[in-house]
């Protein structure tokens, strides 16, 4: 477990007993965004049995409480980072970019020199939040029948 003052949560992987409440945090974070974007935003819909069970996802939790999930792959030289989602009941309050740092931390751990991430267009507060943590924009482009905007950041 990775605990985090600022955000005063505790950062672990996932556990198959977290599934419901992973899909749950996620289902609430990107709630918002379905009349924005027309449709569902893509981890609505992922397998968060599969990401579970491949120790894919990072749980960030107060008390006991899953508060905030987060979905990393590994991939070369760099760590994707596909899934960011803070339970709205706790958004503000910095456990978003507690997951952030931690991601950044687990992928210099890990011997990779950049994190890499997505965010939907429609999604424009993201837009100015990820170039404030230091993330580049690389590029934007429609996959999977959504429009994506890609960023990397480079570790030292």
């Amino acid at each position: 477990m990775f605990p985090d003052a600022r955000a005063r949560v505790s950062i672990r992987v996932a556990e198959p007993a977290d599934v419901d409440a992973v899909s749950s945090c996620v289902q609430a974070a990107y709630a918002i965004y379905v009349e924005r974007i027309g449709r569902p935003p893509a981890p609505m819909s992922a397998d968060y049995d599969a990401l579970v069970a491949a120790r894919e996802v990072w749980v960030a939790c107060e008390d006991e409480t899953v508060v905030g999930v987060l979905v990393l792959r590994p991939r070369q030289n760099s760590l994707i980072l596909e899934n960011v989602a803070v339970s709205p009941t706790r958004q503000g309050r910095g456990i978003g970019r507690a997951l952030i740092g931690f991601a950044e931390r687990h992928a210099s751990e890990l011997g990779l020199r950049a994190v890499k991430l997505y965010t939907n267009e429609r999604m424009t507060e993201n837009l100015s939040l990820y170039p404030a943590l230091g993330y580049v924009e690389t590029g934007r482009r429609r996959e999977a029948g959504f429009s994506r905007v890609f960023f990397r950041k480079q570790l030292d």
